[in-house]
């Protein structure tokens, strides 16, 4: 029996909480109501047919609640395909994309067709000079490679190095010194034009 109690004090409690919730909202927001009619006689001295009816003024248009923006999931994403189509150049049509690659593929093709030497590559051996760094300077030894194949000029392909001694160094129980031998560097072969 205290159990049946105890949940019709609830249900009551609940019923009871949710009507002066409706209440006060009714009592919060006063301007809001039903639009009245014509007024209505008071109780007093004068006749209804001496009250002068004071005039209505004109329906005011009201204009709807300005909408905010919704800052949800679709919103954004469009907001993101609207700055894309600012930031991202406009796409060419395919036959424009095809006039581009005609155009490119002509100028390569006049870049080949001006290339009127033709290369060969040839083998021997000729020396590489000493350049002032100490290092070796195998164009002026590709080009010695050419001209003795009847070419003008050329380009090392493949190099060779070898390390020249004088006699002395092959003396038996002579001890080898810095400056008896050094590296000679040469071209074997070259593109020549």
């Amino acid at each position: 029996m205290p159990d049946r109690t105890g949940r019709f004090l609830t249900l009551c409690g609940t019923q009871l909480a949710t009507a002066g919730l409706a209440a006060s909202m009714l009592a919060i927001t006063p301007d809001t109501g039903w639009p009245q009619g014509a007024p209505q006689p008071t109780l007093g001295l004068q006749s209804p047919a001496q009250q002068s009816v004071p005039p209505q003024p004109a329906p005011q248009q009201v204009e709807p609640p300005r909408r905010e923006e919704n800052p949800g999931l679709i919103n954004e994403i469009g907001k993101l395909f609207e700055k894309s189509r600012s930031l991202l150049p406009p796409l060419k049509s395919p036959s424009e994309t095809i006039d581009d690659l005609n155009a490119s593929a002509k100028g390569a093709g006049d870049s080949l067709s001006n290339m009127t030497k033709p290369s060969v590559m040839v083998s021997g051996r000729a020396a590489c000079l000493v350049a002032a760094n100490g290092a070796p300077d195998c164009k002026a030894g590709a080009d010695k490679l050419c001209q003795s194949k009847g070419y003008q000029e050329g380009n090392s392909l493949d190099t060779d190095a070898a390390e020249k001694c004088s006699a002395k160094v092959y003396l038996p129980g002579r001890k080898r010194e810095p400056g008896d031998c050094k590296t000679e560097n040469y071209v074997t072969r070259a593109l020549c034009q």
